[in-house]
């Protein structure tokens, strides 16, 4: 597309225009009850649906009042921490959590096999697929690239169109298995062309979990080690699903009540998941800590760091949004489970790898951030770490480049999405068509 100095004229002449006419202010949805962002003060969520698939639990009812508790994640009635225990020790676990979330059951090890197996036959792309759509228009954007080849994918599939449940389950089955493929091609394309670096395909091995096959593909001489591969593993699991309630999963669910395709549904998903608020999240965090790093001469230094945090609170420094990323949740209250299991897959690579200080200056932001954010704001429901504060930190380590830092994201909740899309044809009744108030002034 074109850029056209004249239209950018035009859209910046008219810019306060739509300012003046569609900004509405907040005392205006006091006043109406409507909850911005379909959330309470408190944080609790306008409910529009039921799910079978999972649960988060940040509040417990106590004699009559609801009371902040430390964060849970269920996935199919089973709790996260059980199954990262029981999946992560001496095997990789994405693949059977993957089989929980669609079909409702843990697999026994021969359902693990026969899933496996029908990942494996999956992954594949079409004939030249990778040389004329992926490589085509290479772009820093990893997402918009995967959204592109998703939608493509559509026209490779004589059963697009088709939303039969038989369908659904095989497109699903064949995107969780290509995800990986369309994101690590997707930026060895990107580095080639645009960052003059050197080519390089590597097709996925069967035998590998998708762990495996994401630092395989990726890494000129394919190497990695046991424990490279399990903390991937472990924040693929993490990040798989989180309730039917988080943008990307409601979107999908929003779209397939309207009848639409497995691919216009998943593109959709992609296209709200790389928001900064919401999957981008983790990159924030990156960029905030190497601006901690460069401004604060003693890590060990609990007075300096909390005072740097406070200018960050206030707008004085990193961005100037008075945000600290990677600190508090739209769900979680007290502590996100998900950052509580993940830190002591974190330490165990820090260790291999030897950044055992720099996991030290994590910890301090962690302990001290919440302290800060308290003094200076009104606390609703309490300020903990989530997930994405430690998550970019692993991604560093696993040399991981951060263009891919949000595909890798995708990679993991592409099963959640499908499972919600499944929950929500088998209960399909109506489209989805919430209401909006109109503050509109009627002119004669």
């Amino acid at each position: 597309m074109g850029y056209s100095k004249d239209v950018s004229a035009y859209a910046g002449a008219h810019r306060n225009m739509v300012i003046k006419n569609d900004t509405i202010s907040d005392a205006l949805y006091k006043e109406m009850d409507v909850k911005l962002g379909l959330r309470d003060i408190n944080g609790k969520g306008v409910v529009v649906g039921l799910t079978n698939i999972s649960e988060i639990i940040s509040f417990k009812e106590e004699n009559g009042k609801r009371v902040p508790c430390d964060g849970e994640l269920w996935y199919r009635g089973h709790n996260i921490r059980k199954l990262l225990r029981e999946y992560s020790k001496d095997r990789f676990g994405y693949e059977a959590l993957a089989y929980l979330l669609l079909f409702g059951e843990l697999p026994d090890p021969l359902d693990k096999e026969e899933f496996i197996r029908m990942l494996t036959v999956s992954r594949d792309l079409p004939t030249n697929f990778t040389r004329d759509v992926i490589m085509k228009a290479p772009t820093r954007d990893i997402m918009n690239s995967m959204t592109r080849s998703i939608l493509t994918l559509s026209s490779y599939d004589d059963e697009a169109q088709n939303t039969d449940l038989r369908n659904v389950i095989r497109q699903s089955l064949n995107l969780i298995a290509v995800f990986p493929m369309l994101a690590i091609y997707a930026y060895h394309a990107y580095n080639h062309y645009e960052n003059l670096e050197s080519m390089y395909i590597h097709r996925p091995e069967d035998k590998l979990s998708t762990a495996e096959n994401i630092l395989l593909m990726l890494r000129p001489d394919k190497q990695y080690s046991r424990v490279e591969a399990s903390v991937l593993d472990a924040c693929l699991m993490l990040h798989m699903e989180h309730g039917g309630g988080n943008n990307s999963t409601f979107t999908t669910r929003v779209v397939t009540s309207s009848g639409s395709d497995t691919y216009a549904t998943i593109a959709a998903a992609m296209s709200s998941l790389k928001g900064p608020r919401h999957g981008g999240a983790n990159i924030k965090v990156m960029q905030m800590m190497e601006n901690i790093r460069e401004n604060i001469t003693d890590w060990k230094d609990d007075d300096e760091i909390s005072a740097y945090l406070d200018r960050i609170v206030k707008g004085e420094a990193f961005d100037r949004t008075g945000l600290i990323y990677g600190m508090g949740h739209a769900v979680y209250s007290i502590s996100d489970p998900r950052e509580r299991i993940f830190k002591s897959f974190v330490s165990q690579l820090a260790s291999e790898k030897g950044m055992e200080e720099e996991l030290a200056l994590y910890s301090k932001v962690e302990e001290l951030a919440p302290k800060v954010i308290a003094e200076r704001r009104h606390i609703y429901k309490g300020v903990s770490p989530n997930v994405d504060f430690y998550s970019g930190f692993v991604y560093k380590m696993l040399n991981i480049p951060t263009e891919l830092y949000t595909p890798i994201f995708a990679i993991a909740r592409i099963a959640g999405w499908s499972a919600h899309r499944l929950e929500e044809i088998v209960g399909m009744g109506k489209i989805m068509r919430p209401s909006y108030v109109s503050v509109m002034e009627e002119l004669q």
